[in-house]
């Protein structure tokens, strides 16, 4: 085993020699010292630092000096290039330097461990120092605050815990705000919210980084409720603290709320930087709200991050999620400088709108042509580029040249693409043995996608057998026992729908309701729920939705039925049907835009067969392009087609 600190017995080594040829000072001792600090600070190497530190040590400085000096010796050493084996041997040489020792300087040699060394060692190096002076050595609240960030970098909970004990017991400098403000961010770090809540509220004064700390933690850890709550009563809100609530509203699934924030930071004139608008694009990614996007867009380009990578990424991920694929791809190829997250961004959002062939084409690029190397998140676009355009053989290979050409191994995620890729295709089966022969523990998302293939192909068995491991695994996702529920009831199987209703009700599980956002001409989003009667203009929408129907029936279009699984008459089913979110949405998409537009639409669960095909057939009809993203995919509805091909 190294050793990284000396034995306690061993005598400290003697400070380096004078060089030879070093003239005597000649200087005043506050001139001189004046003169080998500004030499400490610009020092070009160890070496040179060695020199200076034998100055230091043996030339006649004010006693008072030579510890600063020897504190700015090691910051200097910290941010020097470091040597194959950081010298903190030397580091605790330049400590012992001074007798007795100094609280000021032990405070630097703790900063210069958290610097330098592996995250955990300053520890190591605070016991050593501990046990080697004890009581004749005080320590500055500073170096209980590098232990804090020691724990913080390490995110290790023991860690922060010793950091906070250490600073009661040591001399109770756990009541020193910065101190405090260091150990809650410790505690965020690790997860530990409710300690971080204690320190907090146990400081008899908190400033702008004490509130904004709390309110990143409980953002962090989903509880946006009491991050409002602390939001509100902050005296000062900077920055950091407005951008926290807004990727924090973003992160968890609340986009409208985000937008808000975002919009009250413009208008106080706040700085905007790259997190928070990355947190706004986030926001408009998740609502599809394409009148956000572009002046969310603007705001990046006014603000001179335009042409930043995380940003321009972010952009293109955003424009692929609102539905315009087009103005992705002209992000994306107008950005100076791309990374393989950009290049993954454009490959996952052409993949979701069915355009397999160019989203292949685009790795090709990547990896030939712009020598980027893929990553893990890459392989997931390209296989399921390849599961969304039926493309089994190139599935296979990508799927085998991730491990063997690129080193990558295969995690749950990239099996869920295979398992899809597979099932989608009918080799229901061959997915079913693949799993069974994983190299690591299948998580829910492969489960789920094998029995998304049973529904498709009808395999009711292999679906039982399926939805057995999905259970035990999550135990409370409602959409296991719905899917497996509609799987049973289009086999007929009634008595064992009416089994696994029944572990519902037991689980007191509700199934999420179906939702469907539309974005108005004026920016505004509308929501709707199946069977809605909230929309105010409720009358009208139902009443133009009927005659779209009876219009479509002249054409020859006939209710698919079994996309209602409840053993109800085909008159109930075809009320249901007509029930259906985006089928409302669509209708007062026409109503508001009119025929020749395009009307986009955001649906929280799968479209179903029925709604797919009367969307094909609207867009014949009215001659309007529907834009539909679903939660596995976009459908572009145009002259009567789909750009799925009717693979979905």
């Amino acid at each position: 085993m190294v050793r990284l600190i000396p034995r306690l017995h061993a005598p400290p080594p003697p400070p380096p020699r004078v060089p030879a040829g070093l003239p005597l000072p000649l200087l005043p001792a506050p001139a001189l010292a004046a003169t080998l600090l500004e030499a400490v600070s610009s020092s070009p190497s160890l070496p040179h630092l060695r020199h200076l530190h034998a100055l230091a040590v043996r030339l006649p400085l004010p006693a008072t000096s030579l510890p600063f000096l020897l504190s700015r010796l090691l910051r200097r050493l910290a941010a020097l290039p470091p040597p194959p084996h950081a010298p903190l041997p030397y580091a605790l040489n330049v400590f012992s330097a001074v007798s007795p020792p100094d609280h000021f300087l032990a405070a630097a040699l703790l900063r210069f461990a958290f610097l330098t060394q592996p995250p955990l060692l300053p520890f190591r190096v605070f016991s050593h120092l501990r046990r080697a002076h004890g009581a004749e050595l005080p320590f500055l609240p500073f170096a209980f605050s590098t232990l804090a960030k020691s724990a913080t970098a390490s995110r290790s909970l023991p860690a922060a815990a010793a950091a906070h004990a250490v600073s009661v017991l040591v001399g109770g400098f756990d009541r020193h705000r910065f101190v405090e403000n260091s150990l809650i961010g410790a505690y965020v770090a690790c997860g530990d919210v409710g300690a971080a809540r204690k320190v907090f509220d146990e400081m008899v004064e908190k400033d702008v980084i004490s509130w904004t700390s709390i309110v990143v933690a409980y953002t962090r850890s989903g509880d946006m409720r009491s991050a409002e709550e602390v939001f509100g009563r902050c005296p000062v809100k900077d920055m950091v603290a407005w951008t926290a609530m807004v990727t924090g509203y973003a992160q968890n699934a609340m986009p409208v709320k985000a937008l808000e924030v975002f919009d009250r930071l413009a208008e106080l004139g706040m700085v905007i930087d790259e997190v928070s608008l990355t947190g706004a694009i986030s926001a408009c990614a998740q609502l599809g709200a394409v009148t956000r996007a572009a002046w969310v867009q603007e705001i990046a380009e006014r603000t001179g991050f335009g042409n930043n990578v995380v940003v321009g990424s972010g952009l293109v991920d955003m424009y692929a999620k609102c539905g315009l694929i087009d103005e992705a791809s002209k992000v994306f190829y107008g950005m100076q400088e791309k990374n393989v997250y950009t290049y993954s961004s454009m490959i996952a959002g052409l993949a979701s709108h069915g355009r397999a062939s160019e989203a292949i084409a685009l790795f090709k690029e990547m990896v030939n042509r712009a020598n980027v190397e893929p990553n893990h998140v890459t392989f997931i676009g390209v296989l399921t580029a390849c599961s969304h355009a039926g493309m089994v053989g190139e599935g296979r290979y990508y799927f085998a040249q991730m491990k063997d050409k690129y080193g990558i191994m295969p995690s749950a995620d990239h099996y869920a693409c295979m398992v899809d890729l597979l099932g989608r295709a009918g080799l229901v089966d061959e997915a079913l043995d693949l799993v069974r022969s994983m190299s690591v523990t299948p998580h829910g998302g492969v489960w789920g996608a094998l029995l998304g293939a049973c529904r498709i192909h009808g395999k009711s068995e292999i679906a039982k057998v399926v939805a057995e491991h999905l259970f035990k695994l999550e135990p409370e996702s409602i959409g296991n026992y719905v899917l497996l529920s509609n799987i049973l009831a289009s086999a007929g199987k009634w008595e064992e729908v009416s089994k696994v209703r029944i572990l519902m009700r037991k689980q007191r599980l509700k199934k999420d309701p179906a939702v469907s956002l539309f974005e108005g001409r004026d920016g505004l989003v509308h929501q709707f729920f199946a069977g809605d009667n909230a929309h105010p203009r409720t009358h009208e929408i139902k009443k133009a939705l009927l005659e779209l129907v009876a219009k479509l029936k002249l054409e020859g279009y006939v209710p698919i039925l079994s996309s209602i699984v409840y053993d109800v008459n085909d008159e109930e089913k075809e009320r249901l049907l007509m029930g259906h979110s985006e089928k409302l949405a669509l209708s007062f998409g026409l109503l508001t835009l009119g025929s020749g537009c395009t009307i986009r639409i955001i649906k929280n669960l799968r479209i179903c067969d029925d709604c797919h095909l009367f969307m094909r057939l609207v867009s014949r009809v009215e001659s309007v392009e529907i834009i539909v993203r679903d939660n596995m995919r976009f459908h572009h509805f145009k002259n009567g087609e789909c750009s799925c091909g009717g693979f979905w």
